[in-house]
């Protein structure tokens, strides 16, 4: 039986709307059926048992072939999610491979998940951890900015798996930053950084994570190569823009219900540029406060 939060977070091929999309697969979340052709059942979301809807809805190209997830449900090894990825053109850089096969995501996803399986995961507070085809589809747009050396800013860092990722890219003389605003995540992601091979990066200092609004970036190790936000902004954030360097990227999802991933880059004379990636459905950026109350 497939549940709901792969058939959301696939979404299809075909360019509906993304709640039309669930509705025409609502087929696959009765188990009594198994027929192809069976018509769908309407769904009725009073009737389902599920967490906070909005998170099963969060960190994925919402135009992600569904395909995808059969091929890699068996995925038990995180070289297998990595191959997996590279198979489906989702991963073409080799650098991308090798940081996401040294990072093992099961290091920072709940106990008791299927770790390797190519969708979101819910971590507490309102939160998750975004599929690893968003994952590896960040550090491939960051990757020219994320080279031995440079400063790398990791907004809503959660798990702490992204960030580890970056600390592994910018080595040792660079720095990898974390700003959380739940203070138990920023907790659990240390523990987790410290259970993986990114630990000797957080014992020397070169990666760190902070409790902090992340609306307001970090602005002691700015300016940054590289930027990640891990939640949808309804506008990008200023504080943001300012801490980008001059040659940097930032990639950040903006909308609120719809939303794009844009890629902002930053010319050496201060000019921005922006241009979208693709669709894809995150939890807001906000605040503390609103994100415990479920936004």
């Amino acid at each position: 039986m497939m549940n709901l939060s792969t058939v959301i977070a696939y979404g299809c091929r075909y360019c509906t709307p993304p709640i039309k999309q669930l509705l025409s697969y609502t087929t696959f979340l009765n188990p009594r059926h198994h027929h192809h052709h069976l018509q769908p059942r309407p769904l009725s979301f009073n009737n389902l048992k599920l967490p906070n809807f909005s998170l099963l809805l969060t960190g994925n190209c919402l135009f992600f072939r569904m395909e995808r997830f059969w091929s890699g449900s068996g995925i038990n090894k995180n070289k297998q999610m990595v191959e997996h990825l590279q198979r489906y053109g989702v991963i073409s850089s080799m650098k991308v491979a090798e940081v996401m096969e040294t990072i093992d995501r099961a290091v920072f996803v709940p106990d008791g998940t299927l770790a390797y399986v190519d969708s979101p995961m819910p971590i507490g507070y309102n939160a998750t951890i975004s599929a690893p085809h968003m994952h590896a589809t960040c550090l491939q747009l960051l990757e020219e900015n994320l080279q031995p050396g440079m400063h790398a800013l990791d907004v809503g860092s959660g798990t702490g798996y992204l960030t580890a990722c970056f600390a592994i890219m910018v080595g040792p003389h660079g720095r990898a930053v974390g700003v959380e605003h739940i203070p138990e995540l920023v907790a659990s992601s240390i523990q987790n950084i410290e259970k993986s091979v990114a630990a000797p990066l957080l014992k020397e200092g070169s990666l760190s994570l902070h409790t902090g609004d992340g609306r307001q970036g970090w602005p002691e190790c700015a300016p940054y190569d590289a930027i990640h936000v891990g939640a949808a902004a309804p506008e990008i954030p200023q504080p943001l823009l300012d801490q980008l360097k001059p040659g940097g990227r930032m990639v950040i999802p903006v909308g609120n219900m719809f939303q794009d991933l844009k890629v902002v880059d930053k010319d050496l004379d201060g000019s921005i540029s922006i241009r979208t990636e693709t669709s894809v459905r995150y939890v807001p950026l906000t605040s503390r406060d609103a994100q415990l109350r479920g936004y």
